[in-house]
């Protein structure tokens, strides 16, 4: 039990190569480990009474090192400055000389020896965020087009509501909010089945579902921002209403990892039989 703690990440890196090109490291002293490393994206940290890094050692194999907050040597800086999900304060993380007993070191390598969940697992969280904003998106507009919106002087219409245009258009983002919600859904029984039975069939086919969800739960999310404006009409851009949150915060958060690459690899698992790559799954 967490008992009231608030756990943070101090997981990803901004200077490297590749999102898994880790460049922080520790080296064993005695029965401590000392790490040292910058760490960005850093949701939860600032606000975190325990934050899990990850580091490399001397083998280059991944670990997850259980760190205090006010570990010295842990500096937590608030420069997250992105246009989107301003309140995650996912910032720096700095790694200068942290100490840490052997107890707090969790080989994290030897969890993806063989096939796990632990990808698709990742993978959902991410989804799911992305059709929660899509929800919010698509009720906001619906508020807004009752309440607040004018009809188009073309309609013929006295409330913008009965706008024939707007109607097939809301239709239109139910049916594809309501598509993501069941890809979601399906992605999330594959993930308790690879759970169960974790193997390279399982584990797989939990990826390739998770890609499918992330796909759609991505399109509508950024689709439900635009569509939003376009349908509310321009008094909904006004500042009061900040509505633009929607889709700063859908175009930040979809760009997690690029769904450009999950339709390839979606693609070539029913055509040739391919599984994900072993990194997708992690």
């Amino acid at each position: 039990m967490l008992a009231g703690l608030r756990w943070g990440n101090a997981f990803s890196e901004k200077n490297s190569r590749t999102v898994a090109d880790f460049q922080t490291r520790f080296q064993r002293e005695g029965d401590d480990v000392v790490i040292n490393g910058e760490k960005f994206y850093a949701t939860g940290a600032l606000l975190a009474h325990r934050i899990h890094a990850v580091a490399l050692d001397d083998q280059d194999r991944a670990h997850l090192i259980v760190l205090d907050r006010n570990t010295p040597g842990v500096t937590i800086i608030n420069n997250w400055s992105s246009f989107g999900q301003r309140t995650t304060a996912s910032g720096t993380v700095l790694l200068e000389n942290v100490r840490a007993p052997l107890s707090r070191v969790i080989p994290a390598y030897q969890a993806f020896e063989r096939p796990t969940a632990a990808g698709p697992i990742s993978q959902i969280i991410q989804a799911a965020v992305d059709v929660g904003i899509a929800r919010g998106t698509v009720e906001d507009t619906l508020h807004f087009v009752r309440e607040r919106s004018r009809p188009w002087i073309d309609s013929g219409q006295e409330r913008a509501s009965d706008d024939h245009f707007t109607l097939a258009a809301v239709g239109d983002l139910k049916i594809r909010l309501h598509a993501a919600e069941a890809l979601l859904w399906r992605a999330g029984e594959a993930i308790d089945l690879a759970l169960q039975q974790p193997d390279e069939s399982t584990v797989a086919a939990a990826t390739v579902a998770t890609a499918e969800a992330k796909v759609l739960t991505t399109e509508i999310a950024i689709l439900a921002g635009n569509k939003l404006f376009e349908l509310a009409g321009t008094r909904s851009t006004l500042q009061e209403f900040n509505l633009d949150r929607h889709w700063r915060n859908a175009r930040t958060h979809t760009l997690h990892d690029p769904v450009r690459w999950k339709y390839y690899h979606v693609g070539n698992y029913y055509l040739n039989g391919t599984p994900p790559p072993r990194h997708a799954w992690n």
